[in-house]
């Protein structure tokens, strides 16, 4: 009896072990992209899934979808394909102020 009640622990043991070593670090980078995707904005720069690089022109929540604006062309990605994002630099924030300033002008 003593055996089999040892071979049991040792089962569960395993199964815990799995959960601590992949699942539970998975779970985290689920949460912490989920966040990520809920915090862009309009001027954003991202990088999808496929490693094109282009910023925010859009958003919509209601069929999480993202216009990118990449150099003049503007697509439309699911929001599950934005692989990372940065918000854009105080300078380049500064600079496109400037711009729209002089183009009401």
């Amino acid at each position: 009896m003593p055996s089999q009640y040892g071979s049991f622990i040792v089962i569960i043991v395993l199964f815990v072990l799995m959960y601590f070593l992949m699942i539970r670090p998975q779970r985290k980078q689920q949460q912490k992209h989920q966040e990520t995707l809920k915090s862009l904005e309009k001027g954003d720069k991202v990088v999808t899934i496929g490693r094109l690089h282009g910023v925010v022109d859009e958003i919509d929540q209601t069929n999480r979808t993202v216009t990118l604006d990449c150099d003049g062309i503007y697509l439309v990605f699911d929001l599950n394909a934005i692989a990372s994002s940065s918000k854009p630099s105080q300078a380049t924030v500064e600079e496109t102020k400037t711009e729209e300033k002089d183009d009401e002008e």
